[in-house]
């Protein structure tokens, strides 16, 4: 049996191990899969990716979603020669707006009111797509995540998300394969963001996937595994 890569996986803002559930199941044959935990409670991006390459085997293929694809990104700056391919998914390569920024802060104000079990029905329209709405198992998942990261974590993340930097100028640089992917209805870091992030990578592959908003790998799973498979064969 051939040897199995390392493949680190980062979650996003709220999200734990069970997000990317789907694709370990269909991908433990190739990968050996690691979801690192040390960045949850951390409040810099560059902290958080200092966690996860204390995690990380010596060489890795990375994969990361949201704020994990910040992270993702940053460890791109950090430690390039211990990456392997990279693939980003439901991010942004650049920092947030004052408008996001905003936002941000508003739910920091709900969860420091006592709030915080709120937030997530809050963003769930933002998170994925219309259709999937109404999806009990999907959104019981999504709370549980939530509710397992905390509000006191939540404080944190939004802290590092707000104070992260802008990537566009580094991703020239990355120099293995590296796969762009998006919900085609991803309402938080739409696919042109995904457009300008793969023009900027030499080589880049870009996937848009229909019927999926910000969270394509619980939304579409079966198909994101089947583009991480051909990625980590690549």
């Amino acid at each position: 049996m051939a040897t199995r890569q390392p493949l680190v996986l980062v979650p996003g803002l709220l999200l734990t191990a069970d997000m990317w559930r789907e694709q370990i199941a269909r991908l433990s044959d190739i990968a050996h899969c690691l979801v690192p935990t040390g960045q949850y409670r951390l409040d810099d991006v560059g902290d958080m990716a200092r966690a996860v390459l204390a995690e990380a085997p010596e060489s890795f293929a990375l994969c990361g979603l949201s704020m994990g694809g910040y992270i993702a990104q940053e460890i791109m700056r950090q430690a390039p020669e211990r990456v392997t391919r990279l693939a980003l998914i439901d991010t942004s390569a650049r920092p947030d707006t004052p408008e996001q920024t905003q936002r941000r802060r508003s739910f920091l104000e709900l969860t420091q009111l006592g709030k915080f079990r709120g937030i997530t029905p809050q963003l769930l329209p933002f998170l994925v797509h219309e259709k999937n709405l109404h999806n009990a198992s999907l959104v019981e998942r999504l709370m549980t995540m939530a509710d397992e990261i905390g509000p006191e974590g939540f404080i944190k993340q939004q802290t590092a998300i707000m104070g992260r930097p802008d990537s566009r100028p580094s991703l020239a640089h990355v120099r293995v394969p590296t796969l762009v992917l998006c919900g085609e209805s991803d309402a938080l870091t739409p696919p042109e963001l995904h457009h300008e992030m793969a023009a900027l990578i030499p080589g880049a592959r870009l996937e848009i996937l229909r019927d999926a908003g910000h969270l394509a790998p619980m939304e579409r799973a079966g198909k994101v595994a089947t583009l991480l498979r051909a990625w980590l064969k690549a």
